[in-house]
């Protein structure tokens, strides 16, 4: 597989206690954890790829750091390719608050799925799922995030794998509602260097702008009285943190 970007709309939906949205536009990649890309050096400010952003950060590689995490978790690690969705790290920085990986068998079938989710507070936590054929799966909330909601409930989510289109879901349902919502829908590009500059120019520096705008909606939500749920300790994974 080659390297792909997909240029991306990201949208929130809060529906309770009061009604918040927004929508923000940045780029990911798609990437076979087999055979990163490599830029040329002028390039690769733009885009790194480094195991001590993913899993436990002390892997010698993120396909490593993924096989350790399956393994903590009683999985055979997966004989096939491992696509990673994943924002890379931008002139030094790097902020991802969802990275996938699909992870096939040597068939070509799809083994499992990897959710890893980063909150703003340096921690990280990774969600073993097993969708179904279209990509439909749910998990119990097992990692606080957001800081308006508690730990509990459950994921929805649809989790497709990429291709022409860029199409994922996932909600938080409690008590019966469906108090949030999360999309990221986009087009897929080649990511060759002038697509790569495109991005570039449409999105500078993105990692920085997502982390800059999640404590933005943060503070304003908090200023329109959302009251802020404590953060209970972070419960370590084995072969995450």
């Amino acid at each position: 597989m080659t390297a792909a970007l997909y240029e991306c709309v990201v949208s929130h939906v809060r529906t309770t206690p009061l009604r918040y949205s927004f929508r923000h536009r940045t780029y990911l990649w798609l990437v076979d954890l087999d055979a990163l890309p490599r830029l040329p050096r002028p390039l690769r400010p733009l885009a790194r790829f480094e195991a001590r952003d993913h899993f436990g950060g002390k892997a010698p590689d993120i396909r490593a750091g993924l096989d350790r995490f399956l393994a903590a978790e009683g999985v055979e690690p997966p004989g096939g390719r491992v696509l990673m969705l994943t924002a890379a790290r931008v002139f030094g920085h790097v902020f991802n608050p969802l990275t996938v990986y699909w992870c096939h068998r040597s068939d070509g079938s799809t083994a499992c799925v990897v959710a890893e989710v980063h909150n703003t507070y340096g921690e990280r936590h990774c969600y073993l799922l097993r969708p179904d054929a279209a990509g439909r799966t749910a998990t119990a909330k097992d990692f606080y995030v957001s800081p308006f909601f508690p730990v509990d409930g459950e994921y929805r989510m649809q989790l497709p794998e990429p291709g022409v289109r860029l199409d994922l879901t996932v909600h938080l349902e409690r008590a019966g509602t469906r108090p949030f919502t999360a999309t990221v829908r986009g087009e897929r590009r080649p990511a060759t260097t002038a697509g790569l500059l495109r991005a570039a120019v449409r999105h500078p520096w993105p990692t920085a702008t997502v982390s800059a705008l999640i404590r933005m909606h943060g503070v304003l939500l908090y200023l329109r009285g959302l009251p802020v749920r404590p953060r209970p300790p972070h419960r370590p994974q084995e072969g995450v943190q």
